[in-house]
């Protein structure tokens, strides 16, 4: 049985790139009928975030990435990784390192000039007795040889071992380390394919090495290259490398996210829009992109905009209601406005401030619009048109479309000097979805006090 897993720290927001990372593995479990685990690696104690935990749980449940079984929480497992590294202390495989601060520092400082350390890193690697002063505990790496892979998307990878010190896989306070807790977690998870970051890739050699050690099998490793942004650099905030839940908030549906994101290094022909069926069925890690992919927001927009043209209204009203506080659901024109929003709106959050815009009276008019359209004449064809809505009863679009027209033929007038202005008296402004749906929602008395307020502003009637 294929199990994968996604493993975040619980040290900030969970980004867009480790929920791609979640993607690729929910994906590759979904597809082989397998199991995708969520394990959160809280062992650095100083830097662990209560709320963070919290918020990468909550990403999981918006996006749909449902895990198997119980989250995993390494600050939970610490007796378990003290039995294993107990274990390699009495076969061999590992040492206590007695090396102080000072011998340290030379070591680094010496490194870090090019020159070759006056003090062995593997001082105490043969060392048979035991010292009354701190220690760490060291991995004993292979002097000799080489360290060799496949991965599934960069294939063979190899390393000198002279070139993997001793790691410390036990600090001095006798918490474990990043590499030898995942490895531990890993086996007895059962993890038999690790998709991941190409920034764990030199990881990998360490680890394998753990596997051996214990006589373990390997799990099959994918090194996924990073999401840059458009200018092929490294992502920031400014570039939409934030909490996953800001695209919630921002307006994004999470299947236009998660389509977006499976694009991002991995592709299928041409094909941009994907199902999640589609995605669970098509994808094959072995088919991801070795070279880094770009953030692209127009193409996320453009995703999300059709996944907002397909969703059922009754789904966006419930979306606006929680997320953005636009109650819509007992309006009787509704169906209408959502309907003129879906095809026009990028974001759920647009489509929220369109709509207070067009229910809440305009508390102002645009002034560049005002100047360009509101003239005398203009003022005059409004207060007929309120004249000439009071033997009228337009509901429907087509009513007021028709309206509108019948009145232009009556005053031999050109759109130009009904419409815009009613679009202003309504919302404040010549911007929003087509006009004859705007005053279908708002009904013939809303319509005919906004025209009323707009005259009364200008003083004329």
């Amino acid at each position: 049985m294929v199990i994968t897993r996604f493993a975040p720290s619980p040290t900030g927001y969970l980004h867009i790139g480790g929920l791609r990372t979640a993607l690729f593995n929910w994906l590759w479990a979904r597809k082989n009928n397998g199991k995708f685990k969520l394990r959160i690696e809280d062992t650095d104690r100083k830097r662990n975030k209560q709320e963070a935990v919290e918020a990468i749980i909550k990403a999981f449940d918006w996006s749909g990435l449902n895990y198997d079984g119980e989250v995993v929480f390494q600050s939970e497992r610490f007796d378990v990784y003290k039995r294993y590294i107990n274990e390699l202390l009495k076969k061999g495989f590992a040492y206590k390192c007695y090396l102080t601060k000072e011998e340290l520092e030379i070591i680094r400082n010496a490194k870090m000039k090019g020159e070759e350390p006056t003090i062995d890193i593997r001082k105490y690697r043969d060392f048979k007795e035991e010292l009354n002063k701190p220690y760490v505990i060291r991995f004993k790496t292979p002097l000799e040889g080489k360290i060799c892979f496949e991965d599934g998307v960069k294939g063979m990878q190899c390393v000198d071992a002279k070139e993997i010190e001793d790691f410390v896989i036990a600090r001095g306070d006798g918490t474990p380390t990043y590499n030898f807790v995942v490895v531990i977690d890993d086996y007895e998870m059962g993890l038999t394919d690790i998709i991941r970051g190409d920034d764990h890739l030199r990881n990998t050699f360490k680890q394998m090495l753990l596997y051996e050690a214990f006589g373990w099998n390997v799990p099959k490793f994918y090194h996924v290259p990073m999401i840059h942004n458009e200018k092929g650099g490294k992502m920031s905030k400014r570039d939409g490398a934030v909490d996953v839940m800001e695209y919630k908030k921002e307006g994004f549906l999470p299947e236009a996210l998660l389509n977006f994101l499976v694009r991002l290094g991995w592709s299928h022909g041409d094909q941009e829009i994907f199902s999640m069926e589609e995605m669970i069925n098509l994808f094959d890690p072995k088919d991801i992109n070795k070279a880094p992919s770009r953030f692209n927001k127009e193409k996320l927009e453009w995703l999300n905009s059709h996944y907002i043209k397909n969703s059922p209204n009754e789904r966006l009203e419930i979306i606006l209601r929680d997320d953005f506080g636009v109650d819509i659901l007992n309006h009787d024109r509704k169906e209408i406005l959502i309907d003129e929003l879906k095809e026009r709106a990028k974001t759920i959050k647009e489509m929220a401030v369109e709509i207070e815009k067009i229910l809440n009276e305009p508390s102002e008019y645009n002034e560049k619009a005002v100047k360009k359209f509101i003239k005398d004449d203009v003022l005059s064809n409004l207060n007929e048109f309120v004249t000439f809505l009071k033997d009228k009863n337009p509901k429907l679009p087509s009513e007021w479309h028709d309206a509108m027209h019948e009145f232009l033929e009556l005053k031999q007038i050109k759109p130009k000097f009904l419409m815009p202005p009613l679009r202003i008296a309504m919302v404040g402004d010549t911007k929003g979805i087509d006009l004859a749906a705007m005053l279908s929602v708002l009904g013939k008395d809303e319509v005919i006090e906004r025209i009323g307020k707009l005259l009364a502003s200008f003083e004329v009637f």
